[in-house]
């Protein structure tokens, strides 16, 4: 016996009706997605969201009234189970961003053809998360600075450059200056100096202070 797959309920948000009303049969003609309802600024897709219950809200960014990223926010408050698409022109990493930290589970540029958002439709509403292919390598990035600037947040020696970093852990793994200017290839008197500006930045009174707290903090080892 073959189980009938119920049409995923959708809300689409955005203030060109052309468009709208066109993506309206598009999704329609396929049997897969029900248009639940359609807004045409922010302020009416939370209201429809709260209201009609979909599983999905297709939302643009820039509209009347209420724009997107705001929106976002307000329907997933009050229907946190809803999951929202973003579908819109803009591209530029401060809406993509801005859409992401306010809830979305995908983002869409226009363009994209009827298949791309039917499996996104499908993968939001299936808690899924989901970017166009252009949009992909730019959220990788995303992910990727915010893990290091965590990294240097977590940095026990922010004040250090990456010279002086080099230097402290040798000197934390008990090298002499000359040593250290053979393993590094400085000059013995480049050495003495950034010894001296570390021990400075790190306000202690001598390289034996530097080394038991640079060993403290993981170096040297």
């Amino acid at each position: 016996m073959t189980t009938e797959v119920r049409p995923l309920r959708v809300v689409l948000a955005d203030d060109h009706p052309v468009y709208r009303d066109g993506l309206r049969l598009m999704l329609e003609s396929t049997g897969r997605v029900e248009v639940a309802g359609t807004a045409a600024d922010g302020l009416d897709a939370v209201l429809l969201a709260e209201r009609l219950r979909p599983d999905v809200v297709v939302m643009d960014l820039r509209m009347p009234r209420m724009g997107g990223v705001d929106a976002i926010r307000r329907v997933l408050a009050a229907r946190p189970a809803t999951g929202v698409l973003v579908l819109t022109m803009h591209d530029d990493d401060d809406s993509v961003f801005a859409a992401m930290l306010a809830g979305a589970r995908g983002y869409l540029v226009k363009g994209a053809d009827q298949e791309e958002i039917l499996r996104a439709i499908t993968a939001v509403a299936g808690g899924e998360v989901i970017f166009g292919p252009a949009l992909a390598g730019r959220v990788t990035g995303y992910f990727t600075r915010l893990a290091t600037a965590r990294t240097h947040d977590d940095d026990p020696f922010p004040q250090l450059t990456a010279r002086e970093r080099e230097v402290l852990e040798l000197v934390a793994a008990g090298l002499g200056n000359a040593r250290i200017a053979e393993r590094l290839g400085l000059s013995p008197k480049t050495v003495r100096n950034n010894v001296s500006t570390v021990l400075a930045k790190l306000q202690v009174a001598d390289r034996t202070e530097a080394a038991l707290r640079a060993r403290d903090a993981g170096f040297g080892r």
